[in-house]
């Protein structure tokens, strides 16, 4: 018996946004229903991918182009897709990811301005017709985001970019959501963690129900 496709769920947000700690409540709630879950993450995720996600995000490199740095997510997430993405959904099992092709429209796209028809040619290359089933969108204000992004430590090379790239990617994330409301769930991550973790198991449960139907 050929098993099923699994169920692919993306986590997208600005900076701030608590990705991080929804991530580890999902995972456990997923996994307590007992579906089999690869989580992963953007850029990153294969070899490969963390090598590019040391370029993307070394404060060193702060000379890299636009042009070039949106050429690099898609080298990673190509590779994702092949490796573990799209492997790993044949095998009817869960994907979790932190980020995903959402990202490169806001941060690349709303962010440093590069067309988003280039951005969706590149998608429909490097990924292949791989799409989440679910994006959760963790949506905060940028003046919160960034106060709580500043209490982690030394920033890398995205998280010392100016307010207004921050209001452009905020804007684009809630543009995309607004676009594909039947993709997208949009959680005021303002609230708290256990506020944010029990209005994003909601709709996991719709899409585990759906699976179980």
């Amino acid at each position: 018996m050929i098993a099923p496709r699994g169920k692919f769920i993306s986590l997208e947000g600005g900076e701030g946004a608590g990705k991080s700690t929804l991530l580890a409540g999902l995972r456990g709630y997923i996994e307590r229903h007992g579906i089999a879950l690869v989580q992963t993450r953007e850029p990153g995720g294969t070899t490969v991918g963390e090598a590019v996600r040391a370029i993307v995000l070394d404060p060193e490199q702060r000379g890299l182009a636009a042009e070039t740095e949106l050429l690099l997510m898609f080298a990673s997430r190509a590779q994702l897709v092949r490796e573990v993405i799209g492997p790993a959904l044949c095998a009817g099992h869960w994907v979790l990811c932190d980020r995903y092709a959402d990202a490169s429209y806001a941060y690349q796209g709303g962010g440093r301005g590069q067309p988003l028809t280039r951005i969706a040619e590149l998608e429909r290359w490097a990924c292949a017709g791989v799409q989440p089933d679910l994006t959760l969108l963790l949506d905060v204000p940028v003046a919160i985001g960034r106060a709580r992004a500043a209490g982690r430590g030394d920033a890398d090379r995205i998280e010392v970019e100016a307010d207004g790239f921050f209001e452009r990617v905020r804007a684009t994330y809630r543009e995309r959501a607004a676009a594909e409301p039947q993709r997208f769930r949009v959680i005021d991550a303002t609230q708290s963690p256990t506020a944010v973790l029990w209005a994003a198991t909601q709709a996991l449960a719709d899409l585990i129900a759906e699976t179980s139907a």
